[in-house]
């Protein structure tokens, strides 16, 4: 057994054995350790279904090339992975069902996923057992269907061993200490005992370079020996096998197998059986499992059936599958599976930590394992993924994660697994839970919040007899009734004032004799002077846009950072890695967190500064918020009434507006002082929503849709924030990527109910050129807007494409960079 390695996986399922494979394959020498055998976790007990379906892009595409792997490792492996390619067929009762399905197809597309929509009269003539009548139609993958779980991972396992992986079995890891150079591992054999599998005392040690965690149920055990957190908890998942159905009997003497049914609304999945029906519920109440740890006692073990609990999807599947209505139930199932808050794994880095990955919470572990084997091998061996997999990234959760926080929304993701995925969707377990002060003043004035990264923020303002929380009943694929409220914020801001909630802001401070040089050398921008502002970004290795910044110099060697509100971990974890590795050179850098410190509101609009006149004390107020004094961007510290702010002169909306960065307790009196001071000029309460609508007329690109891991800030078209004269991380990578697409801000011609998502395909001559990263609608010319990539040919103004909604095509032309306002007359307003 080796002691000294590249890589050691720790876990021997379908996800760990496909990253050790991976990971072999490109060249790592690699070992993997299992506690005990080889797929005894969730694996054994999977269903093995493989579906494509996903609204995500990154998870698109492990999925796809899970699907595509595991069809030719038996001509690499000799072993047949028992891949029955039967396809998968998606059930719509509702027309909403259809919407999200639509929707869907163009994810599909800019991922090449093969897929056809069927009529509900198609489906009864090729499937006869099925009830149809009362369906709307259905979304079919061909492609699709299911597969052996324990002989995939047997599959993988080989192929691994064939690449030169050492896969040691009865192994536990108890310990992992970090060097400075690698990970020595202490580890234990495990021996039988009374049945239990337990640590015996021959103990050893393996060092490695880099270890992946990929130990499912066990991920709690895990973080504690990391000292970290990580918010993967198992949920109870059951599916029933029936015994054989004589009519299915029949009819497979002349039919193929039927395809992997889904109905949806109905809330499960069924497959065929040895003649009979495998029927898979994702039902209301089923309970996470195992907070803490996995007993000693439970292995390959199952939990107690719960019949009560799936009895309303059993009535659903007869009544779909009228021949089954007679048929005994032949054996029950009842395990583990592991669940994260939004549903998607944890894969990546782990926050803190060098050299140490995870890939744990894998609700679809099957489906996902070897795409993941594939993109997180890149990630290490080559510094990125082809594709951006922020999305899953472990760092976007942070310290305020709780047990009881992961367990409850892993329970509510469960039981989501089925329900309608609007793109506007917010749930409601756990909150609200992080809020701002002004989190009651704003619903009693009507907000209906959305969640980023725990933090309730306003989404929109309605009724203020509203309930106060988040209007779930305002969901759509087309345009919620939340759409006139957003409208609304949207020409306020255009043509009076609006004060937005930025609080979720991620924010740091960074100080101290090596700063300077450091963020010189971390981001593309050339460093702005004392009391000035500048939009920058950090790249990845790969020279793709990692973080987008905007610096504050407070001082010399003292600067405040701010980012996006939804990745404070992912940022601050980067951000002090590399601070740490250039310190030797450059001197101390001095690295805070302070998001929770200090409260934000944008103000912006014609009449904000009106607004603000009323109520900031200066010795001079007629100039103090003049071109002169305050020109845009910069930064001056004033007094808004009692209230010491920190004022930016910037507005993501690209309208005349200040940031207005507060001590965090007088919030309240901020709010009040300011809301009572706009009732003479309009100001009007704005949602994220709006703001997304108006960023997008200036063409501002936002980080997680336009900006990520995929695209450089030059295929971004932000050139203007890239200082070539100097050197910064990632520099050479960028340059040497070039130019593969472009970011583009399109109008549309679209339907009169419907406006862009931000998932849509775009079309030229019939053939897909690129995709929407952002969508929405645009009052200030009245239609769809969206941005997006397209090939660079294709990029220049005036170009006409068509973008796909609704399965249909739509109208679209290139527009300029910053289609309202380009020569940002109006954020320069003086007065």
């Amino acid at each position: 057994m080796k002691t000294h390695v590249k890589a050691l996986v720790v876990g021997g399922g379908a996800v760990g054995c496909a990253i050790a494979y991976h990971l072999a394959k490109a060249g790592w020498q690699t070992m993997l350790v299992e506690r005990d055998e080889l797929t005894s976790g969730s694996t054994w007990h999977a269903a093995g279904l493989l579906p494509l379906f996903n609204m995500g892009y990154a998870t698109t595409h492990i999925h796809k090339y899970s699907v595509d792997f595991y069809k030719s490792l038996e001509a690499e492996t000799g072993l047949n992975a028992g891949f029955a390619v039967v396809g998968n067929l998606r059930m719509a009762q509702t027309d909403a069902r259809m919407d999200e399905y639509m929707l869907y197809s163009s994810v599909a597309e800019t991922a090449d996923v093969y897929h056809e929509f069927l009529t509900p009269g198609q489906m009864k003539d090729r499937w006869p057992l099925l009830r149809c009548e009362d369906l709307k139609g259905a979304l079919f993958h061909p492609q699709d269907g299911y597969i052996n779980p324990a002989d995939v991972t047997q599959a993988m396992a080989k192929g691994a061993r064939q690449h030169g992986v050492d896969i040691v079995r009865k192994v536990q890891v108890n310990g992992y200490r970090w060097t400075g150079s690698e990970w020595i591992v202490t580890c234990a054999k495990m021996v039988e005992q009374g049945g239990n599998l337990i640590p015996s005392q021959d103990t050893f040690e393996i060092r490695a370079e880099h270890v992946v965690t990929a130990t499912g149920n066990h991920a709690q055990r895990t973080a504690r020996l990391l000292g970290v957190k990580i918010p993967a908890i198992p949920v109870e998942h059951q599916f029933i096998v029936t015994e054989p159905d004589p009519v299915l009997v029949d009819w497979r003497k002349t039919n193929p197998e039927h395809p992997v049914l889904r109905d949806a609304d109905a809330k499960w999945y069924v497959r065929e059986e040895r003649g009979g029906w495998i029927l898979g519920p994702y039902e209301r109440g089923a309970p996470a499992r195992f907070l803490y740890d996995v007993p000693e006692s439970f292995r390959a073990d199952l939990f107690p059936l719960d019949l009560e609990r799936i009895e309303t999807e059993y009535m659903s599947m007869i009544h779909r599958l009228p021949s089954s209505e007679n048929v005994g139930l032949k054996d029950d199932f009842n395990g583990p599976i592991c669940y994260t808050p939004d549903g998607n794994p944890l894969v990546g880095p782990v926050p803190g930590l060098r050299n140490m990955w995870i890939a744990e919470g894998f609700s679809f572990g099957i489906t996902a394992a070897g795409g993941t084997g594939h993109y997180l091998a890149q990630m290490m061996v080559e510094g990125e993924a082809e594709i951006d997999m922020a999305s899953l990234d472990p760092r976007r959760y942070g310290d305020w994660i709780t047990t009881e926080y992961a367990a409850r929304k892993n329970e509510e993701c469960y039981e989501h697994v089925f329900v309608l995925h609007h793109p506007d969707e917010e749930r409601g377990a756990c909150r609200p839970l992080r809020t701002s002060p002004a989190y009651d003043r704003q619903a009693a004035r009507g907000a209906q919040f959305g969640q980023v990264n725990g933090w309730d923020r306003p989404n929109y303002y309605g009724p203020v007899d509203a309930p106060a929380g988040f209007d779930h009943d305002s969901r759509s694929f087309r345009r919620g009734s939340w759409w006139p409220y957003a409208k609304a914020e949207a020409e306020a801001v255009r043509n009076a004032a609006g004060l937005i909630d930025a609080t979720a802001f991620s924010k740091h401070l960074v100080r101290g004799p090596g700063a300077t040089a450091f963020l010189d050398w971390f981001t593309t921008n050339k460093l702005p002077k004392i009391g000035r502002i500048n939009l920058t970004y950090a790249l990845t290795p790969a020279g793709t846009t990692r973080t987008e910044y905007t610096i504050v110099r407070l001082a010399e060697n003292e600067y405040y950072l701010i980012s996006a509100g939804a990745w404070t971990a992912y940022d601050a974890d980067y951000l002090r890695k590399c601070a740490e590795d250039k310190m030797p050179d450059l001197g101390w850098i001095d690295i805070h967190d302070v998001t929770t410190q200090w409260g934000v509101f944008a103000i912006a609009g014609p009449n904000s500064r009106a607004v603000l006149r009323e109520v900031v004390k200066d010795a001079n107020p007629d100039t103090v918020l003049g071109n002169k004094r305050f020109p845009w961007l910069s930064m001056r510290n004033i007094e808004l009434g009692m209230c010491p702010v920190r004022a930016i002169r910037v507005a993501y909306t690209g309208e005349l507006g200040w940031e207005l960065h507060h001590p965090i307790e007088m919030q309240n009196y901020l709010f009040d002082l300011l809301m009572d001071a706009g009732q003479a000029h309009g100001l009007k309460l704005v949602g994220a929503r709006a703001q997304n609508w108006l960023r997008q007329e200036k063409s501002y690109r936002a980080f997680g849709t336009e900006l990520g891991r995929d695209a450089t800030p030059l295929e971004a078209g932000l050139d203007r924030f890239v200082d070539l004269a100097k050197g910064f991380n990632g520099k050479e990578k960028m340059l040497e990527t070039g130019v593969r697409a472009r970011c583009v801000t399109l109008l549309i011609d679209g339907p009169s109910d419907c406006d862009p998502w931000g998932k849509e395909a775009l079309l030229h001559e019939g053939a897909k050129v690129g995709r929407l990263t952002s969508g929405g609608w645009s009052v200030a010319f009245g239609k769809q807007i969206g941005m997006g990539y397209v090939r660079p040919d294709l990029a220049e103004t005036g170009q006409r494409l068509k973008v796909r909604m609704l399965r249909q095509e739509w109208e679209a032309v290139v527009t300029e960079d910053s289609p309202h306002d380009p020569t940002n007359a109006r954020i320069r307003l003086d007065g």
